[in-house]
């Protein structure tokens, strides 16, 4: 492990001084920018990721290349932002969960159940004051924040039927490393179980797991429906995620390069996030055509009764992500209507 370590922080000096250098020389020789991610390219964010390739390399005129690393082929998901830090890799989409073991906590807000009513209701949050609020606190940590990609609204899945919030009593479940998830597992009676996104069908098929929470998009690339024989469109939170660069690395590059860097960027924002809803909506017919997968869709009662189990989700965690960012988007939501 410490020699992984030294050799991955000996590579990235190199990398980083090697690209600042060449950032500010100007040369004919292109730009790398490695970008990692830990999803399948037919998923939203796999989608976005070569959209924003194909813009940036034409807006630059080939004066960068962008490089994609999907389904954790270059990093999983403990060590990715490790390896943007450090200068290793120049470009990340990880899910907003993953910021709070860097000290950033109020990342977390977006894992809270039933936070946000509506896509307008997400979209007025990352497209507006406290988003941005919100990415800044990740410079100090060497992290400069571009944008918000959808994945989706969550469904429940396992190996038995959840109709009830009470069916989820006793069931090991795959969460990613986030103290409201475990929290909103607990809620339900389910035992959270902190696994890779890489390792979450191996889990799955030998019952290491019993089930998992998922945007459709995700498990039907990752064919997580062959292993789990029931679902519930449950829609209780929701998966998205943060472009991120290596600060040192941005602010090394021309500004025309930034400047079209970012155009592109906001165009593939644009275009994954207008997909988001209509990759997932395949995703389940795609599931459901398939026969291995039940798929529930929730009564207005049985609906209320998720939301009641875990409305406590949230007190518990104001001390965690903030009393006052859940006050604030609360504020900012409560008068557009749910989906």
């Amino acid at each position: 492990m410490k020699f992984r370590q030294t050799a991955l922080a000996l590579s990235a000096v190199l990398a980083v001084a090697s690209l600042s250098q060449t950032a500010r020389a100007q040369t004919d020789k292109p730009i790398i920018i490695n970008f990692s991610h830990v999803v399948a390219d037919d998923t939203p964010k796999g989608k976005a990721a070569l959209r924003f390739k194909e813009l940036a390399e034409r807006g630059t005129q080939n004066r960068v290349h962008v490089e994609i690393y999907p389904n954790s082929t270059l990093y999983k998901d403990k060590e990715e932002l490790e390896a943007l830090q450090l200068g290793a890799v120049q470009m990340l989409a990880p899910s907003l969960a993953k910021f709070a073991p860097l000290g950033v906590g109020e990342f977390e807000v977006f894992d809270i159940p039933y936070m946000f009513p509506s896509k307008a209701a997400l979209r007025k949050i990352t497209d507006g004051k406290i988003g941005a609020e919100l990415l800044a606190k990740l410079e100090p940590k060497g992290i400069k924040g571009l944008a918000y990609w959808d994945n989706g609204f969550k469904l429940m899945s396992a190996t038995k039927p959840l109709i009830q919030p009470e069916d989820m009593k006793g069931l090991k479940m795959r969460i990613q490393a986030s103290r409201v998830l475990d929290a909103q597992m607990r809620a339900l009676g389910a035992f959270p179980q902190v696994l890779a996104f890489s390792d979450v069908f191996q889990a799955l098929q030998t019952g290491v797991v019993d089930g998992t929470e998922n945007p459709p998009s995700n498990m039907v690339t990752q064919n997580m429906h062959a292993v789990q024989p029931y679902a519930t469109l449950t829609n209780h939170g929701y998966l998205g995620y943060a472009v991120i660069v290596n600060k040192r690395f941005w602010d090394s590059l021309p500004s025309d390069l930034r400047s079209a860097l970012d155009g592109a960027l906001k165009e593939a924002t644009r275009y994954g996030n207008d997909i988001a809803q209509k990759e997932n909506d395949t995703a389940v017919a795609t599931m459901a055509a398939s026969g291995k997968t039940q798929f529930h869709t929730q009564t207005p009662e049985e609906r209320k009764a998720w939301r009641t189990a875990l409305a406590p989700v949230a007190q518990s965690m104001e001390a965690r992500v903030g009393k006052g960012l859940i006050d604030a988007i609360r504020r900012e939501t409560e008068s557009l209507p749910s989906d």
